[in-house]
């Protein structure tokens, strides 16, 4: 199952205060203690779901680090944000007062998260992909194929590490040591085990006891119409394998738009210039104009546009991500003077100036600073 957005699981905003953010954390852990609701996975989940959401998000340097990356910039921090709550043991006194509830947390994060016959599963990387595509693949939607290494299941030993279990005798087969006393006690990862409340006494040949190895692998991904230069797409479970259990990290698409040559983005607007001659500007006109979509329309331009005079195009613009409206485009007008004109051309422009009364020495314009 996917993970849930940290906010939505504590239900704050993402501009939440650290006040907030603690207040709704500890409504949920009151709704959901283990001593109120024995024998209640539903109910257990939901509090170690809880308590990983504040574990990030009451510390400020995961916080800018999971809005900016989302789940993969946990990866920078050891333990990833699953399985590291020391911000919850650093702030438990101050949302519950340090009463009626240490002992069921030395318990619980000290060893209530034993799975797999005692051992702890440790979920895969996540991996970057940078991917660049064109202007028009941006706002038209495309498929593009990858390539990429990433950690898999150990082909040989079906990723058990190799044969010959025994129980470390570090952890008691637990996967974490625990260190402190009374309510500050921290439980950590086994070093010896790596987690996994066991070793191997004869390790894989192919992977020499890690059960993963690197595999090559070619995916055909889809990019939705209306991406943005710096969009990231998440491919769950495409990212290294976890161990012992854990789940598969993802692959996240890193997406950069090349420019376009005629094009100007802004949100889902499109922004255009166009030329026009003088002659168009003055009587009107009706122009072919290039699209996003790969087609022209036909523009009327009004009789006496000044040029820089902007047009829109309501509904041309690029398709909202994963939505059913568009952008705009906004067309401006630039009125192009012809450099070189013949001798009857002079002419009949000298005649329009006096046609149409204009001051061939105006006096100059007054600007106010």
């Amino acid at each position: 199952m996917a993970k849930r957005d940290y906010y939505e699981v504590l239900g704050v905003s993402k501009t939440a205060s650290e006040e907030e953010i603690k207040k709704a954390y500890r409504k949920l852990a009151m709704q959901n203690h283990p001593d109120t609701h024995p024998n209640d996975k539903a109910a257990e989940e939901r509090f170690k779901e809880a308590s990983e959401a504040y574990e990030v998000l009451s510390d400020p340097k995961k916080r800018s680090a999971y809005d900016q990356f989302g789940f993969s910039g946990m990866n920078d921090f050891q333990g990833g944000a699953a399985g590291n709550y020391s911000n919850v043991y650093r702030d438990f006194s101050d949302i519950f007062g340090g009463a009626g509830f240490s002992d069921f947390f030395s318990s619980f994060f000290g060893g209530g998260r034993q799975q797999h016959g005692g051992s702890y599963g440790e979920s895969g990387a996540s991996l970057r992909y940078d991917i660049t595509i064109s202007f028009s693949e941006a706002v038209n939607g495309c498929k593009k194929e990858i390539t990429f290494g990433h950690k898999v299941k150990c082909s040989s030993c079906g990723g058990t590490g190799g044969t010959g279990r025994k129980t470390c005798s570090s952890c008691g087969g637990t996967g974490r040591v625990t260190r402190g006393n009374g309510f500050f006690q921290m439980a950590s990862t086994c070093t010896a085990c790596g987690g996994k409340g066991y070793v191997i006494e004869k390790p894989c040949s192919s992977c020499h006891g890690t059960g993963t190895e690197v595999k090559t692998e070619k995916l055909m991904v889809t990019i939705p119409a209306g991406v943005d230069d710096g969009a990231r797409l998440t491919l769950r479970g495409k990212g290294d394998a976890g161990t012992n259990g854990g789940a598969d990290g993802d692959l996240v698409l890193f997406i950069s738009v090349q420019s376009d040559r005629y094009f100007v983005r802004e949100g889902n607007d499109v922004y255009l210039q166009i030329p026009v001659s003088i002659t168009q500007a003055a009587l009107g006109s009706a122009v072919l104009v290039p699209t996003v979509d790969g087609v022209s329309i036909k523009v009327d331009i009004p009789a006496g546009i000044q040029s820089g005079t902007m047009l829109r195009v309501k509904g041309r613009g690029v398709p909202q991500l994963r939505g059913s409206s568009r952008g705009d485009m906004y067309i401006r007008v630039m009125v192009e003077t012809p450099r070189r004109l013949s001798l009857k051309a002079r002419e009949l422009m000298k005649e329009l100036r006096e046609e149409i009364k204009e001051d061939p020495s105006p006096e100059p314009m007054e600007f106010h600073v």
